[in-house]
């Protein structure tokens, strides 16, 4: 939505389906195979559904359904029409490349449709230590090669909705264009993306800075070439495309034309100027090039703007714009043309933010339009559209606005918009927080029709995640999500209801439940006016406002005491304070410098932590006063993240760090007063907590961290003895710092946050209820006992066990010993619990049946030393299998 999404990514500056089979980091000969185990997990999100901008919609020209969009900072998406929901593509994206999550541009090849390809890079300034790249793809984004580029992309800068910035050549589709930023001009590429170069016949680079006293260099940065398209009239198939219209940042200069495929360029003559052109669509069956203009570059701003016609033939320039430009308080850039009656050409009102966006139509090429909706007695307003938002109920943001507005808004920051090419009655637009679309657009041309508008976003998720918390009881999942505010899921598989209002945060900066008290809840966040802190009884149902001490300016961290009874808050703008009761008298604390992250033991209800700038405070009154605890060698900066354990009082794993000083991952259990770093972590950034492993007292451990080496999201059932990684590498989601946490009622289930990609969580294949009574099956049974992989020390083991009997069993449980020192580090597929040396294995939920003659699987990896001979036999119900 707004530009609170960069802000996550400040922060972290400053401070498919994956199921059965073997562990890849265990593959023969890898040398880390010792040090990290890895478990195979199943991944999805917290369906939100949305939740950010989507600035590009792409359809294919060639084939019917195929489409893909691109977000700002959370990757690019594939349309599956048979479940009419989207696929991420870029998940594959890691810790190193995160900005590569940030989507400039895509482009679909109308020659071969498997070929896809993304422009990807977050930010053009030090914001992003990366250089971008263009992604390619031969499998329609399954799987992915890179070219980078010695420059910085901006998928979350100012401009981002123009475009697309990436093309394919239709008749030589080994031919492709992109604009670059940052006055780095004209690219192309002549191998398919494989290798790029500077057009440097291309003579303007653009000049067009949003903001030039901007010393941060977001707003200053030169918007650059944001457009290019191929009059596909003025070629044939195998050989460049004669003639390419290109789009520059320029007011006085916006438009480029070649008409020997790229090898000389000039300014189109007559062309408007002090406009930017957002867009530029070419209907070659009629000869137009059709451009959308703004007086800025967008995606927030824009006072005025204009449509414009281009006959290619007669170099005709014709003002279309639906409204007289003194009646525009906005630009146009959402652009697009009904590839199956070309005279039909639609744009929006991208920056028409009150009282709603607008989108225009015209079906006789620009000489007159409607409109979606209009005025019949102001302030009462009549729509050619209805909006049904039930599958994305959050959408209407629990508003009553009075009129002009209504609820849900027709959108904002619409800069997409796309016909689809092979049927005139659907239409996608993107929105600052959802796809809307329609499958009856034609509607809207019949007198006193209707056409139907509905969320087409399914899969799609995007929000920036700030803070998570699973309570012991109630909704399983609290979140703290940027420019959406947070929800509470009561069904991580259906989209809440509404995200939490009373107040409506922009973004929620942190949250914390009371650990005795879980329905006791406080959130802190971001608010242009109202209170910053917000407090709930009802585990997050519902909410109030609590008051600001003086000088509040964001939310900052907020902690609730363990038994809900006082609050320490340690705001922006102002120090660090706490409160008794609900937040309406703070008093400030002593003893703790101002912006320290504040967390709260989860045992004694007087005791509260805070860190900042290496030192670590204690208070044990409440959070009145905090001394700083003797504790040394700790992070020097403040990216730390630290939590305390549940039911362990004084019990406090921290983590954080920068690459040059202090980074990992640090354990105290007296009460903060000295802490001992973990030699096996290498860096961490992220902590939290889960159900303990069956057979295991202590709560897992969870972490976003590097383990001997490798990046990823780790899991531990041993207090940090040991690390198993839970993601693998198709399962990274660029930057995952922000938060995590384990759910306290099932074992296994890790919530990850993402900056772009939702919320995460994953279950491993043994997720399910924990022991109980053994199942008793009938029948016999045979067992296969296979080690597929030993190192120094560890050793990987498949288990085939087969119904030999006459009956299903409905539920199973194998036993056996070990003979030697053997012991279960993890398994896959069963769940298991393991005393001395006996070792028992039971089925999950969705493999205990098991018919006669069929059989079930699953491995384990294991720890060893001196010998590691098979198990000597193996029982079901106290019965003797069959070793096969």
């Amino acid at each position: 939505m707004r530009r609170t999404r960069i802000l996550t990514v400040l922060l972290a500056l400053a401070a498919g389906l994956l199921t059965g089979g073997p562990p890849a980091a265990l593959a023969a000969g890898a040398p880390a195979a010792a040090a990290v185990a890895a478990d195979s997990y199943t991944w999805k999100n917290a369906r939100v559904d949305g939740g950010g901008f989507v600035p590009g919609i792409v359809f294919n020209r060639s084939e019917k359904d195929l489409a893909y969009a691109r977000t700002d900072i959370g990757g690019a998406y594939r349309w599956e029409e048979g479940t009419k929901s989207w696929t991420p593509l870029l998940d594959h994206v890691g810790w190193d490349d995160w900005g590569h999550t940030g989507v400039v541009s895509v482009a679909s090849d109308s020659v071969d449709p498997d070929r896809v390809y993304a422009a990807v890079g977050t930010y053009t300034n030090d914001w992003d230590p990366g250089n971008g790249a263009v992604l390619r793809s031969a499998d329609r984004g399954a799987t992915w090669e890179k070219a980078d580029l010695p420059f910085k992309l901006g998928g979350n800068m100012p401009g981002r909705g123009m475009g697309e910035r990436l093309a394919v050549d239709p008749h030589d589709n080994d031919v492709l264009y992109l604009g670059a930023p940052s006055g780095n001009g004209l690219w192309r590429s002549t191998d398919a993306g494989v290798t790029w170069s500077e057009v440097t016949a291309f003579p303007n680079p653009g000049d067009y800075v949003q903001d030039p006293t901007d010393a941060s260099g977001y707003a200053s940065d030169n918007q650059g070439v944001v457009w290019v398209t191929f009059d596909e009239s003025t070629g044939t198939a195998g050989t460049p495309t004669k003639t390419v219209y290109v789009g520059v940042a320029d007011k006085e200069n916006a438009v480029y034309r070649s008409t020997d495929a790229g090898a000389t360029w000039e300014r189109v003559a007559g062309q408007p100027t002090g406009y930017l052109a957002h867009k530029g669509v070419l209907d070659a069956e009629n000869g137009y090039l059709y451009l959308a203009y703004s007086d800025t570059g967008g995606p927030y701003d824009g006072g005025k703007g204009r449509l414009y016609r281009y006959a290619t033939v007669t170099g005709t320039w014709t003002d279309i714009s639906p409204v007289a430009e003194a009646d525009t308080y906005f630009g146009f850039s959402g652009l697009t043309v009904d590839r199956q009656n070309p005279g039909t050409v639609m744009a929006t009102a991208y920056s028409s933010w009150w009282p709603d966006t607008q989108i225009y139509r015209s079906t006789d090429s620009g000489a007159t339009w409607t409109q979606a909706w209009e005025y019949t007695s102001y302030p009462t307003r009549e729509n050619r559209y209805t909006m049904d938002v039930s599958s994305s109920p959050w959408l209407t943001w629990g508003a009553n606005p009075s009129p002009p507005e209504q609820t849900p808004k027709l959108g904002w920051m619409t800069e997409a918009l796309e016909i689809d090419p092979f049927d005139s009655d659907r239409m996608m637009y993107g929105t600052g927080a959802t796809i809307y679309g329609t499958e009856n657009l034609t509607n809207w041309d019949d007198e006193g029709g209707e056409f139907a508008i509905e969320p087409m976003v399914r899969g799609l998720e995007e929000t920036a995640v700030n803070d998570l918390a699973a309570p012991p009881s109630g909704a399983p999942l609290l979140s703290a999500l940027g420019d959406i505010g947070g929800f509470r899921h009561t069904s991580l598989t259906e989209v809440p209801s509404m995200m939490f209002t009373s107040p409506n945060f922009t973004s929620t900066t942190s949250l914390d439940f009371a650990e005795t008290d879980p329905d006791v809840v406080v959130r802190a966040g971001n608010l242009d006016a109202g209170p910053h802190i917000a407090f709930s009884t009802d585990n997050g149902a519902t909410w109030f406002g609590g008051t600001d001490p003086a000088g509040v300016s964001g939310g900052g961290t907020v902690a609730a005491g363990a038994d809900g009874s006082r609050f320490v808050w340690s705001p922006q703008g102002a120090g660090v304070h706490h409160t008794t009761g609900f937040g309406t008298s703070w008093q400030p604390s002593s003893g703790i410098p101002a912006g320290a992250v504040v967390e709260s033991d989860r045992v004694d209800p007087h005791t509260f932590y805070g860190f900042k700038s290496g030192k670590f405070y204690v208070s044990t009154d409440g959070g009145a006063t905090f001394t700083a605890s003797a504790a040394t060698g700790l992070p020097a900066g403040d990216s730390v993240r630290f939590k305390a354990l549940p039911g362990g009082e004084g019990d406090i794993w921290l983590a954080g760090g920068t690459a040059d000083g202090p980074y990992g991952l640090w354990h105290s259990t007296d009460g903060g007063a000295s802490f001992t770093k973990l030699p096996n972590v290498d860096e961490a950034d992220t902590i939290g907590f889960g159900k303990a492993a069956p057979g295991a007292s202590y709560q897992t451990l969870y972490t976003s961290a590097e383990i001997a080496g490798v990046r990823g999201i780790f899991r531990s059932t041993d207090q940090g003895a040991t690390w198993t990684r839970v993601n693998d590498d198709a399962h990274q989601w660029g930057w995952t710092g922000a938060a995590i946490t384990g759910d306290p009622r099932v074992y296994g289930r890790v919530y990850v946050a993402t900056n772009g990609r939702g919320i995460v969580y994953g279950d491993t294949a043994g997720t399910g209820p924990g022991p109980g009574p053994d199942p008793e099956p009938t029948g016999a049974c045979a067992v296969a006992y296979t080690v597929t992989n030993q190192w120094a020390g560890g050793f990987q083991a498949d288990v085939r066990l087969t119904n030999t009997g006459t009956s299903a069993w409905n539920g199973w449980s194998l036993d056996w010993s070990f003979t030697g020192s053997q012991r279960v580090t993890q398994m896959w597929n069963a769940g298991y619990s393991q005393s001395g040396a006996t070792v028992t294995a039971e089925n999950v939920g969705w493999n205990g049946k098991v018919a006669p003659g069929a059989s079930v699987s699953f491995g384990f990896t294991g720890s060893w030393s001196g010998t590691n001979a098979a198990p000597a036999s193996f029982e079901m119900g106290g019965e003797a299998c069959e070793q096969a």
